[in-house]
């Protein structure tokens, strides 16, 4: 077993595609790097696993060096020990589930290997299909026989690509949990690429997001979307309610912004070093949009309420997502609220309304 260790990485690379990162991953903590296609995710965690070699930087995992374009040290994946899953699982197509694991364990001697195999097939809980080849297991199937490969090498760290978007969404939810309770026990680092913001809020401890292979933010998953950095992180954490507006007053002493949004004032979370008539970009992510409360007219007389006419309504499970224009000028309010509600407040396409917005959870955006 490896000890137990932190990682550090830091690298940049100018020529192909471009890098340029540094963070953490502590033992026991999941972080998901997040960004669109082509941004350079897959790259940096091949560049981690000894794949690709960066162009500088370091890498270590505890006191061990990796990687060090200074010393001009590089060690190999081997030498790594790690566990990396890659998107399309890298099964061997004619040897089974159980001679899939047996593989990767050529590190312990011949005797224990299929007992150790075993016993993290059964870990995954993929049970009774040891002989199977991987044309004949599921998705979902194949994605445990790759996870129970990658980690019954007892890694140092664990590096997933894309790990489900290989999968339907029953499977994916299982495999949630499934993640979820492994990571709880492992006390390793664990390293997720992902496109998908909301995989990264439900498993994440702590998120990067990359574009164009530039980290634009880190920290918490939800202090990112509750306090993204600018525009694009903003745009990247899915949030959809970004405005303009000025500055038109500062209350250090009561900590509220005041905006001047349209015809309207709007109160927001204090954000000091702004001078009265700044132009500013702002954002409030859905819970801070209140439709509740409207229709028995109980909307508190301070609050940050906007007249708006809805134009637009989608059923989406259990949820509806609307659209609506706000009253004095050419906003648009984006929301998602459960059905019922909607059916509690006769929300419908043409209907004139109002909302509130929270003010705590009003967002003022750094100048890109």
């Amino acid at each position: 077993m490896q000890d137990i260790a932190d990682f550090y990485c830091r690298i940049k690379q100018e020529k192909h595609i471009k890098l340029d990162a540094e963070f953490t991953c502590k033992a026991g903590e999941m972080l998901a790097v997040v960004g669109p296609s082509g941004g350079g995710k897959s790259t940096l965690l091949r560049m981690i696993a000894g794949l690709n070699q960066p162009e500088s930087g370091e890498i270590h995992y505890g006191d061990r060096v990796w990687y060090d374009s200074d010393k001009k040290l590089n060690l190999s994946p081997q030498q790594r020990h790690l566990g990396y899953m890659p998107q399309n699982f890298g099964l061997f197509p004619n040897l089974t589930a159980m001679e899939n694991v047996v593989a990767a364990l050529d590190h312990i001697p011949k005797s224990e290997r299929k007992p150790r195999a075993k016993e993290w097939l059964e870990r995954v809980n993929l049970h009774g299909l040891p002989d199977r080849l991987p044309a004949n297991l599921s998705g979902g199937q194949r994605q445990r026989v790759a996870l129970a490969r990658a980690l019954a090498r007892e890694p140092s760290i664990l590096l997933l690509d894309e790990p489900f978007s290989a999968v339907d969404r029953e499977t994916r939810e299982s495999l949630y949990l499934e993640l979820a309770r492994l990571k709880e026990q492992l006390a390793i680092p664990v390293i997720m690429v992902t496109h998908d913001i909301n995989e990264a809020l439900l498993l994440a401890d702590k998120m990067i997001l990359i574009s164009q292979g530039k980290m634009l933010q880190q920290g918490r998953p939800h202090e990112v979307l509750g306090r993204p950095r600018n525009v694009a992180v903003a745009k990247q954490m899915g949030l959809r309610n970004i405005f303009d507006a000025s500055v038109i007053a500062q209350e250090e002493e009561l900590e509220i912004t005041w905006l001047k949004f349209g015809e309207q004032l709007i109160a927001s979370r204090y954000c000091e070093h702004l001078d009265v008539g700044t132009k500013v970009h702002w954002v409030i992510p859905n819970q801070g949009v209140r439709f509740n409360s409207i229709k028995q007219g109980q909307l508190s007389k301070s609050a940050n309420r906007l007249d708006i006419k809805i134009e637009s309504m989608i059923i989406m499970g259990e949820s509806v997502r609307l659209i609506a224009s706000v009253r004095g000028g050419d906003h648009k309010i984006y929301a998602e609220v459960p059905i019922y509600l909607a059916q509690k407040l006769d929300l419908a396409k043409g209907v004139e309304t109002q909302v509130a917005l929270k003010s705590e959870l009003i967002h003022i955006l750094e100048p890109a």
